[in-house]
C-alpha cells in the first residue's frame, strides 16, 4: 500500500483553523488503487488546501488484497472512501457502526457498454445478452430486473475480461464510466455505446466519505474540518489544476498514465459525476435523505436488502450540504 502525509485544510468561513487541535493525524482509506476518481483527495494533498485547520492525513490506497473498510471499523485507520449507499444500509443492518459524512459521487459511474448502433437506448439493452459481474448481479441487475424487465437468463457472469464483449456485436458489458469505455476504445478501436444507470433511475449516491459514529461523537471539529476541506478539494480537481494530484496518484499507482486520467477527468465533468443533482443547490459532498430514502425504497421493492432497516441511521447531513464550491464557481 502507499501512503502519501496530507496537510488537510477547511474553508475559513465554515471551520476556524484553530477548530482542532494542531496537526491532528488521522488516516484515510480509499476502495481502490489510486486514480482521478479519487483526484480530489490527492488535489487536498498537493495544494495544501486543508492546513490552515491542522489535519496531517495519510491517504493508504486499496486495493485487491486491501480492505481498508474492514480496517476503518477495526480502528486502524479513520476514514474511508466508501461505495455507494446499499454498503452503508448493509453496515445499518449488521449493526456496525459506520456513518456517511458526504457523498462525492452524485451520480453511481456504474454503465452498461454496447456496440454502435446495437442499443439506442438503456431499453435497448434488453435485447442484448449482458456480461454482469456477481456483485453486479446482487445489486443493481436486480434493480433493472425489477424497473425495467431485464431477465437472469439475458445475463453471463462478466469475469473483468472484455475480449468476449470485443468479439461479439451482440453482448453487452458492465464497467465503470472512466474505465471499460477507455479500454474498449484502446483495445476494439472503436467507440461503445455508453448508458450510466445512473440517469436511468439508479439513485444511489457513490465514492462516500465514511467514518465510524464514535469519531463523530468524539471528533465532530475533526470530521467537520476533513469534509469540507475534501469538498474543496474535489471542485480544485476538477475546475483548477490537476497536474500536481495527478503525480501523486501516478507515484501511488504506477500503472496509471495521464491520456487515462485526462479521460477520466473529462468524462466525470462530462457527466455531471460530482456536480449534478442535490450538489447544484447544496455544493459538492450533497446529501439529503429523500435520495437515500428513495434509493432504498427501490433496493427494498427489487428485493435486494430488507424493509425494516434503519435506514436513517446510515448518514448524517451535518457535515456536508454547507455550499462548498458554490461560491467558487
Amino acid at each position: 500500500m502507499n501512503s502519501f502525509k496530507v496537510i488537510l485544510f477547511a474553508s475559513a468561513a465554515s471551520i476556524s483553523a484553530t477548530a482542532v487541535s494542531a496537526m491532528d493525524e488521522v488516516v484515510f482509506g480509499t476502495n481502490w488503487l489510486a486514480q482521478a476518481e479519487h483526484g480530489g483527495f490527492y488535489q487536498s494533498v498537493a495544494d495544501g488546501t486543508y492546513a490552515e485547520c491542522g489535519l496531517d492525513v495519510s491517504i493508504v490506497s486499496g486495493g485487491p488484497q486491501v480492505n481498508n473498510r474492514a480496517l476503518m471499523i477495526a480502528g486502524k485507520i479513520d476514514y474511508h472512501m466508501g461505495g455507494d449507499m446499499l454498503q452503508a444500509f448493509n453496515a445499518v443492518k449488521e449493526g456496525i457502526p459506520v456513518v456517511s459524512v458526504a457523498a462525492i459521487f452524485q451520480k453511481h459511474p456504474q454503465v452498461i457498454l454496447a456496440h454502435p448502433g446495437k442499443a439506442n437506448s438503456f431499453e435497448d439493452l434488453k435485447n442484448l445478452t449482458l456480461l454482469i459481474g456477481d456483485n453486479g448481479f446482487a445489486s443493481y441487475y436486480q434493480w433493472m430486473i425489477a424497473e425495467y424487465g431485464f431477465t437472469r437468463e439475458q445475463r453471463q457472469p462478466y469475469t473483468f475480461n472484455p475480449a468476449p464483449f470485443l468479439a461479439d456485436e451482440n453482448l453487452g458489458m458492465q464497467g465503470y464510466l472512466s474505465s471499460e469505455p477507455f479500454l474498449v476504445q484502446k483495445e476494439g478501436g472503436f467507440t461503445p455505446e455508453v448508458f450510466l444507470i445512473a440517469d436511468a433511475g439508479y439513485s444511489t449516491y457513490a465514492t462516500m466519505i465514511e467514518t465510524m459514529a464514535d469519531t463523530i461523537a468524539d471528533h465532530p471539529d475533526q470530521v467537520a474540518c476533513f469534509v469540507d476541506g475534501s469538498l474543496k478539494g474535489w471542485y480544485n480537481y476538477l475546475y483548477g489544476d490537476p497536474s500536481a494530484a495527478n503525480g501523486l496518484i501516478k507515484e501511488a499507482n504506477p500503472e496509471m498514465t495521464d491520456d487515462k486520467i485526462a479521460y477520466a477527468i473529462d468524462r466525470m465533468k462530462a457527466e455531471g459525476i460530482v456536480d449534478s443533482g442535490d450538489a447544484l443547490e447544496l455544493g459538492i459532498g450533497a446529501m439529503t435523505a429523500e435520495k437515500v430514502g428513495d434509493f432504498f425504497n427501490k433496493m427494498v421493492a427489487a428485493d435486494v436488502i430488507e424493509g425494516d432497516i434503519a435506514w436513517q441511521q446510515s448518514f448524517t447531513t451535518d457535515f456536508a450540504n454547507k455550499g462548498v464550491g458554490m461560491d467558487l464557481k
